[in-house]
């Protein structure tokens, strides 16, 4: 599979800085800049292709690439909770087209979400001249909202928050360990690992 590429973010993070100083226990504004910093590290640790969950949190936008239209009728998406897809290709006259939404439908499995093709659904010709000739741009989180994601998720970033804003050594002499373990627990039921 090609790597996946981030078309749009999310328009709202998962834990607000005011969130995260109230877990911290921080009541001045002098560190809201680091807190913000601590926050954006602590959501790409988690979240999307490169995050350690294997999965996007909210809502946010994805460009996948395929060579070809695969053997069984199915295109795997790299991330569950894929709630929609638009899928384009390059004719064999090199001319962009549309598969129509009628012909497809996202399935999950334990991995990911998949694009499946009906029966109605005939393989067109590909460009020949074109490595990557389908792109399947697709929407994939639990939801538009923060509060759409599991509360173990937004628990577990702001975890991440304040064990980081409180250790920012590289090692510290009471902690050893890169993330509490509290941290693992929160987010093994959520976590997806190998397309």
């Amino acid at each position: 599979m090609l790597k996946p590429v981030l078309d749009t973010a999310p328009a709202v993070k998962l834990v607000s800085v005011a969130e995260a100083k109230a877990n911290s226990r921080v009541d001045h504004s002098d560190e809201d800049d680091l807190i913000g910093d601590l926050i954006d590290a602590a959501i790409a640790h988690m979240d999307g292709y490169a995050g350690v969950l294997g999965r996007c949190m909210v809502n946010q936008t994805w460009q996948q690439k395929f060579t070809t239209w695969g053997g069984r009728r199915c295109l795997r998406l790299p991330f569950p909770d894929v709630s929609s897809v638009t899928i384009t290709y390059f004719d064999e006259s090199n001319v962009e087209q549309t598969v129509s939404s009628s012909l497809h439908e996202i399935i999950d499995d334990e991995k990911s979400s998949i694009v499946y093709f009906k029966d109605s659904f005939t393989k067109p010709s590909l460009y020949s001249d074109m490595a990557a000739p389908i792109t399947v741009e697709f929407v994939a989180g639990y939801g538009a909202a923060a509060s759409d994601v599991p509360l173990a998720l937004k628990r577990a970033c702001l975890l991440l928050v304040s064990h980081w804003y409180d250790h920012r050594a590289a090692v510290s002499e009471l902690n050893l360990n890169e993330v509490p373990a509290a941290f693992d627990a929160l987010i093994a039921p959520y976590r997806r690992i190998g397309v």
